[in-house]
């Protein structure tokens, strides 16, 4: 990052082993229960994939990007109207203690960038939200979030 351009950056610690947490993000039928509608497949490196989300009638191409075992998953997207690139990481605290941290970038240190950046940052800490609640309690936080 430099002095003309910004970055959202989130971190949430999770009650659960990295294995646990990396599985959650990079299979479909465990991410539709807190993220995601429905997804092409599962996150592996190379791969292209379609995200869906029914709630937010939208979907995004993911182009799949390092994929480490129970430490790092990373991706290309334009979720932000911008093409960004994401990258989460899993730091392992303890046996059961996880921090979660999500960076996207990056956009241009002007209004339009600020306001793309901030959206991310809400949405990447909606992400860890719905992520611990669904794997600490077994919530779908997404469930009846949108009323239209």
């Amino acid at each position: 990052m430099t002095e003309d351009r910004i970055s959202a950056k989130v971190q949430m610690g999770i009650l659960k082993p990295a294995g646990e947490i990396f599985e959650a993000m990079v299979e479909p039928e465990i991410m539709n229960k807190y993220f995601i509608s429905t997804s092409t497949g599962r996150m592996e490196s190379g791969k292209s994939l379609i995200w869906m989300w029914e709630d937010f009638e939208g979907e995004h191409e993911v182009k799949v990007g390092k994929i480490e075992k129970d430490k790092v998953v990373s991706f290309e997207w334009s979720g932000s109207g911008a093409n960004c690139v994401v990258v989460i990481t899993l730091e392992a605290k303890s046996e059961n203690q996880t921090l979660v941290k999500v960076t996207e970038s990056e956009w241009p240190a002007d209004y339009k960038g600020a306001n793309q950046c901030m959206g991310q940052v809400e949405g990447w800490t909606h992400f860890l939200c719905c992520l611990k609640a669904y794997l600490e309690y077994g919530i779908n936080l997404r469930v009846g979030g949108v009323i239209k």
